[in-house]
């Protein structure tokens, strides 16, 4: 009896060791299983759309960069152009460019992706009636020709120095001519990324999902929500909860808050964004140059970069120091900080009689500028008010030139000062990404000069002579240059910003 009760103790003692064994192997699968596979993002502000064709906003652009892709891309570490959707290209003459594409990828909706894709592409963006708002970037190709299915060639009026760097920009996406013509990609997007477009709760969240039959290796995330969270302290306490892993952008009152938490890792670097106050220089008195000058000798950027907490590099140049054209001479041709000399013109010229207003985004950045300018113009006599709209209204607003006085940024998404000056100050460009509706003849030639050759040295020199003759005509009031940053949840790995300020979680895993 003692002996079959000491069996049968045995017997149970095997099957409890067995049972925690499948228990320990069945946990170690979970644990696997359970690897997180979706990742959300916090932004202050929703897209104002989704289609590269019909965007222009760093909001926008965070999103379509995931969906659609280019066929250039600039090098994270050298900024220099690198092919993505494109396999080769070759210049048999300084005004034609060959590109050779890669085989075999398609559209989310099964579109094929080749020459007549690109082709369909390049020639909504020039095509003015649908009025593409960085239509700019393509403006010196004359004409777009197919060779075969998988060539296209590109030809120029003139040479085109930036083209590399103005195809690796998020505009020049290629989209699925299918979706394009039978819907509205600026609401659902159709592109060749490593990510497909779900669904869109304008003002709550855009939803993205894996792309299962990618033409690269698949992601390993499976689903990306890109959150609307207006108060960034909020999207701060979510990235502390864990209820979102990324956030970017970070306004400088907010980093101490943010390098404090336990959980979250922090990125930071020297960037190519400029940010500016501008003026309508279609109205009086903003296109008087002593106005203008009146406002550069009152607006004290340097105190205001010194409350950014690191986050800004205080240079008068428009080139920054991180973009194609920067020539350090630069900084010292602009107008310093002299309230006596701007509360001089004020006064000899009556500018202090009238009340002007500013019109601001909502956005933290964009109001802490208007905050602390406002209160320097106050200081030399200029009564100014400050009204504020949402993000997409404004921008809407901005580009119909119904503002007086604004802040904008710029992020240099190509990292070249022809493809900053020529979209945003030549006259060509006058109600699209001109805001200022600058017009400038001698500043026109120098721009267009920096763009037609191939020479990299005689762009250098054009760029230099355009940057400094705009910055003495004050068209903007440079406020900073930027420092990019990013914060993230210590589960996620892979994830860099470039010195554009742009992102792609192509390569992002968490664990």
């Amino acid at each position: 009896m003692k002996k079959l009760w000491m069996a049968t103790a045995f017997l149970l003692l095997l099957c409890m060791i067995a049972a925690c064994g499948d228990s320990e192997s069945s946990s170690g699968g979970n644990d696997g299983e359970d690897v997180p596979k979706e990742l959300t993002y916090a932004s202050t502000s929703d897209a104002k759309g989704l289609s590269p064709i019909d965007t222009n906003d760093s909001v926008s652009s965070n999103v379509i960069v995931q969906v659609y892709e280019t066929l250039f891309t600039l090098d994270p570490e050298t900024m220099e152009p690198q092919p993505l959707l494109a396999e080769s290209y070759e210049t048999p003459d300084e005004n034609t460019w060959v590109i050779k594409l890669n085989e075999g990828i398609t559209f989310h909706d099964g579109t094929p992706f080749n020459a007549e894709a690109v082709k369909y592409s390049f020639e909504q963006m020039k095509d003015p009636e649908r009025a593409a708002p960085r239509a700019s970037l393509l403006e010196p190709i004359e004409s777009i020709e197919v060779e075969d299915e998988y060539t296209v060639v590109l030809n120029t009026k003139e040479p085109y120095g930036p083209m590399l760097a103005a195809l690796s920009h998020t505009n020049a996406a290629i989209v699925s001519p299918t979706a394009d013509q039978e819907g509205d990609i600026n609401r659902e997007p159709v592109g060749t990324g490593p990510f497909v477009f779900e669904d869109w709760e304008e003002g709550d969240q855009v939803v993205l999902t894996k792309n299962e039959d990618y033409w690269r290796e698949p992601t390993q995330l499976e689903k990306v929500v890109f959150k609307v969270v207006p108060e960034f302290s909020t999207a701060i306490s979510m990235l502390e909860t864990g209820d979102v892993q990324f956030l970017d952008a970070i306004p400088s009152d907010h980093i101490s808050r943010v390098e404090s938490l336990n959980n979250v890792e922090v990125q930071k670097k020297e960037g190519t964004r400029v940010s500016y106050l501008t003026f309508n220089v279609e109205k009086e008195p903003f296109n008087d140059l002593e106005f203008r000058q009146a406002v550069a000798y009152a607006v004290d950027q340097e105190s205001y970069v010194n409350q950014l907490n690191g986050l800004g590099e205080y240079n008068e140049s428009i080139i920054g120091p991180k973009v194609f054209g920067y020539n350090e001479d630069a900084q010292d041709t602009g107008y310093n900080y002299d309230p006596d000399k701007a509360a001089e013109i004020i006064e000899a010229n009556g500018y202090g009689d009238e009340t002007f207003t500013m019109l601001v985004a909502n956005r933290d950045n964009y109001m802490k500028m208007a905050e602390i300018v406002q209160a320097q113009l106050s200081d030399v006599g200029l009564n100014v008010q400050i009204e504020t709209m949402e993000w997409g209204a404004f921008l809407d607003t901005a580009r119909a030139g119904e503002y007086e006085m604004t802040f904008l940024g710029w992020a240099n998404s190509t990292a070249d000062g022809s493809e900053l000056l020529y979209p945003n100050l030549h006259t060509d460009n006058i109600g699209g990404s001109n805001y200022t509706r600058y017009n400038n003849e001698d500043f026109n030639k120098l721009v267009e000069e920096s763009r037609i050759t191939v020479d990299q040295d005689v762009r250098k020199e054009k760029l230099h002579e355009a940057n400094v003759l705009a910055i003495q005509d004050v068209p903007w009031v440079v406020m900073e240059h930027g420092v990019v940053t990013a914060a993230y949840d210590e589960s996620v790995n892979g994830l860099s910003v470039d010195p554009t300020g742009q992102w792609s979680l192509y390569n992002v895993t968490r664990e």
